[in-house]
């Protein structure tokens, strides 16, 4: 389908669950184009099903540790919408234990999913939004790596968020004279299919406001970062305070 340049359109790489599927219907409901990328399409139908199968939903499938995937996901909306407007690097994992304990498997999914996963599609994004001198990119990052706290280790984890967190301050300045807006949000405890509902007694105490946080409170940083004309290379902090100091 072509549809018309003038509806924005923005790339939510995790968009079958959690945060990345709020953000589509987020974004679906201000009517834009949503391209939404996960591992498998069987999870990307299940998302557009419950989303009611919006027409202005394009689904494409594959690993986004890959180049390719992050090439395929910029030319298939290209072609389909006519050019991408916002880039949302959500697709993530985070891995908490004991640093001695981490394997070679904990470090390569890490890599693959978190670091690969932002700079494929980031290159993508920054080579097609310069030329149009427009336009948003927002990672998904982790307020643990803004401040580690030290009844949650997750040293790899916060070595390869916090490393996004300065990229993202770096991407800034280097794409603004284009006009292109990089900023992240600092998620804290969110509940999302990652945490056991089980554990939410214990999260709970993680925040100062003594609750964890919806995906809601997620999509609305994003939204106000992506509303936003003279904001860029700012990490948001959505935690419940976790990063304002010391809490209980």
């Amino acid at each position: 389908m072509n549809a018309s340049t003038e509806i924005p359109t923005v790339i939510i790489t995790g968009a079958s669950s959690g945060i990345g599927f709020a953000l589509a219907a987020a974004y679906l409901a201000r009517g834009f184009n949503v391209v939404g990328n996960a591992r498998t399409l069987d999870r990307l139908k299940i998302a557009a099903s419950e989303l009611g199968n919006p027409e202005r939903f394009f689904l494409v499938e594959g690993d986004i540790a890959l180049e390719s995937t992050a090439k395929t996901l910029f030319d298939r909306a290209f072609s389909t919408f006519g050019g991408v407007d916002i880039l949302i690097n959500n697709a993530g994992i985070f891995v908490a234990k004991a640093f001695t304990d981490y394997t070679p498997g904990d470090l390569e999914a890490l890599v693959n999913t978190n670091l690969k996963g932002f700079v494929y599609p980031s290159q993508q994004a920054a080579a097609h939004m310069c030329s149009r001198r427009r336009g948003h990119i927002v990672s998904i990052a982790a307020s643990l790596a803004l401040l580690p706290a030290w009844n949650t280790p997750a040293t790899l984890a916060i070595l390869i968020k916090g490393g996004i967190i300065s990229a993202t301050k770096a991407l800034a300045l280097e794409l603004a004279p284009y006009d292109v807006k990089v900023n992240a949000v600092a998620p804290g405890v969110v509940d999302t299919p990652l945490h056991n509902p089980d554990d939410h007694t214990f999260l709970n105490t993680l925040q100062p406001l003594g609750r964890i946080g919806s995906v809601q409170d997620i999509v609305q940083a994003v939204l106000y970062l992506t509303d936003s004309n003279f904001v860029t290379g700012i990490v948001l902090p959505v935690d419940g305070g976790m990063t304002a100091g010391k809490g209980r």
